[in-house]
């Protein structure tokens, strides 16, 4: 059974700033999440809960993530692209952590209601 990937517009837009390789790995890996697979590029965010899952990847010098979830009905959500600007180490950015944890409440919620 294949899922559909469903977008929240602002991580829609972010992602759409990517360079077209990176757009198309990230593609590949969320199509593979949709059937239920997995690429070596995907790690659960367990801090986050369940679900919570990110897409990491390198282009030439640069980390670019993708944030989705698996736990809203079913269709994955992807709730938030980025560039990774930190060089040190693989840690996530509290910045772009408390946009990731705004967008899933906000999602939740208007899921919920809908």
């Amino acid at each position: 059974m294949s899922r559909n990937v469903c977008w929240v517009k602002a991580a829609r837009k972010e992602y759409l700033a990517f360079p077209q390789p990176v757009i198309d790995d990230i593609d590949a890996s969320l199509f593979a999440a949709a059937r239920g697979e997995t690429t070596g590029s995907i790690k659960q965010m367990k801090h986050l809960g369940p679900g919570v899952y990110e897409i990491a990847l390198r282009h030439r010098k640069d980390a670019y993530r993708a944030v989705y979830l698996t736990q809203i009905g079913n269709d994955i959500w992807v709730i938030h692209a980025f560039q990774k600007k930190s060089t040190s180490g693989i840690k996530t950015p509290q910045k772009e952590m408390d946009v990731i944890r705004e967008r899933l409440k906000r999602l939740k919620e208007a899921l919920s209601n809908g």
